[in-house]
């Protein structure tokens, strides 16, 4: 049984992530996706924020929950690393659409910090984790196939058979939501001894704050922004790429299975604190559109 609810997990998270990039190539165009990017100011805040700021939040708290917790492992501190130092989620669209932010800046935002983690983390992670060797080129790849090529087709798609995107366009954004309750209510069925397990370790309260805290790095970042664009900036910032850190831990530690269970109680949790904050903004965002 285990097995089976396995292959339903990673098969809805694939159908999630393709279907979700589709869904957005689909809706945009190439110069609405590159325009938010061409505000320098918000380009570097955005790349200080998730590579240097977070990365920097969660060492301080693997240093602090390692001291004050006796549970919290070895394991458990690279876990943190792994997802501090992967940014660009392909969840990320997908809060922009629930928080009504500014959907075309997300995807741009997603692209460029994911191209930037491929370069990011075979340079890092060796450093914060002596021992530690990244393979680049399966990070990229795996990214490219899943969420590049998507975006790719549908925004082609989109430029040259404008019918039939707005046709397609629903029927993968439904697909993707499908598959999101799905993949969230398996993983919470399977985990939930893993889950409980963590308590009194600290990486539950870890996570949070490490989420929470890399929101607001990111909110406060985007000053001077539009509150749509400001958004999706905190909201970018606080979600890390699971996938790059599930092919990292993959390819790096598979014979210390508590890291991969590590990625996947935070995994929990990531979505447990962004959706929450992904919704409260969109219903603040619209209750203030309702009252101009």
């Amino acid at each position: 049984m285990t097995e089976i609810l396995t292959v339903v997990v990673q098969l809805s998270a694939l159908v999630f992530v393709v279907g979700s990039m589709m869904a957005m190539g689909l809706s945009l165009t190439i110069p609405q996706i590159t325009k938010p990017l061409k505000n320098g100011k918000l380009l570097v805040m955005a790349l200080v924020a998730n590579f240097i700021l977070v990365p920097l939040l969660a060492y301080v708290l693997t240093l602090v929950f390692g001291n004050l917790f006796g549970g919290f492992t070895e394991d458990n501190t690279i876990a943190f690393l792994l997802l501090a130092t992967a940014a660009g989620a392909p969840f990320l669209p997908k809060l922009a659409q629930m928080a009504r932010g500014n959907v075309a800046y997300s995807v741009g935002l997603m692209t460029l910090l994911m191209v930037v983690s491929v370069f990011f983390l075979p340079i890092v992670l060796p450093l914060l984790l002596p021992g530690v060797q990244v393979d680049a080129a399966a990070i990229a790849r795996s990214l490219v196939i899943t969420m590049l090529i998507p975006l790719a087709i549908g925004l082609f798609i989109r430029a040259r058979y404008e019918e039939s995107a707005d046709h397609l366009q629903p029927i993968f954004g439904q697909a993707s939501n499908t598959a999101l309750l799905l993949m969230m209510g398996v993983l919470l069925l399977m985990n939930v001894k893993t889950i409980l397990g963590t308590v009194g370790t600290g990486v539950l309260l870890a996570g949070v704050i490490f989420y929470l805290g890399s929101f607001i790095i990111g909110f406060l970042l985007g000053f001077g922004a539009d509150e749509g664009t400001k958004s999706v900036l905190a909201l970018g910032t606080g979600q890390r790429n699971l996938s790059a850190a599930f092919v990292v831990a993959a390819g790096n530690f598979s014979d210390r299975p508590d890291v991969i269970i590590s990625l996947v109680v935070l995994a929990i949790v990531d979505l447990v604190v962004m959706l929450p904050l992904g919704g409260e903004i969109g219903k603040r965002a619209a209750a203030k559109t309702q009252n101009s």
